[in-house]
């Protein structure tokens, strides 16, 4: 009997110690694993990976694709309880680095920061005191709202944010941060480059400006060459 009982509450240990460490898994959002590839998103939200949007080409190739859940059930005429209205997978050189997650207002009117904070513990683990965020935001964080709670490690972060506008907007961001940090070298050297090629990008649309139209009135010149008739 004793035996038997000490078997038990060793497995019991073990199943808190193992649902602890998925717990606290900041590597992922839900199903979605930092790291994964775009045909890989492609294939679990069902969006196809050419909807995504380039944002930049080069040096580095930084791509956006975007995902509202279905908001009925499958196969069913219920609504979903899903409070997830939109997601936003950010990839550095085809590898997912940021996932943003913005809640409807629906689902998640009257909830509290604290009850918000409670939720999302459940699955990151207890939050970071604010101030540890030592990481400078992102524009895409910084124009939304200010950070209510944190959640991190030397290769993640998980902050939830509520916008102080209209609605008062609930948007969590998980990243990966050394994948983050070469995305912003990478965007702030293709900013570089943009401005760098501005002036020859406006001649060479001047120059097909007029090209273009050379041609077309050149075509309209022979099309009304052939009917006229004075």
């Amino acid at each position: 009997m004793t035996i038997a009982r000490t078997v038990a509450i060793c497995a019991a240990g073990i199943a808190l110690m193992g649902h602890g460490l998925v717990a606290q898994d900041l590597s992922r959002y839900r199903t979605f694993e930092l790291g994964s590839d775009l045909a890989s998103v492609s294939t679990l939200t069902g969006v196809a990976a050419t909807a995504a949007k380039t944002v930049h080409q080069r040096p580095v190739l930084l791509q956006d694709l975007e995902w509202r859940p279905a908001r009925w059930l499958p196969g069913s005429s219920a609504m979903s309880t899903d409070p997830v209205e939109l997601m936003l997978f950010s990839f550095y050189n085809n590898q997912l680095f940021r996932v943003v997650v913005d809640y409807s207002h629906e689902r998640t009117v009257g909830m509290t920061n604290a009850d918000m904070i409670e939720a999302i513990s459940a699955t990151y683990g207890t939050p970071l005191p604010l101030r540890a965020a030592v990481r400078t935001p992102s524009r895409l964080e910084a124009d939304f709202g200010p950070a209510i709670a944190h959640w991190g490690d030397a290769a993640h972060t998980v902050v939830l944010y509520r916008t102080a506008s209209y609605g008062k907007a609930l948007r969590l961001i998980v990243t990966e941060v050394p994948l983050d940090d070469l995305a912003r070298k990478g965007q702030a050297q293709a900013l570089r480059l943009d401005e760098q090629e501005a002036p020859l990008r406006e001649i060479a649309r001047q120059k097909k400006e007029r090209e273009d139209g050379l041609v077309a009135a050149e075509k309209a010149r022979v099309a009304n060459k052939a009917i006229f008739r004075p």
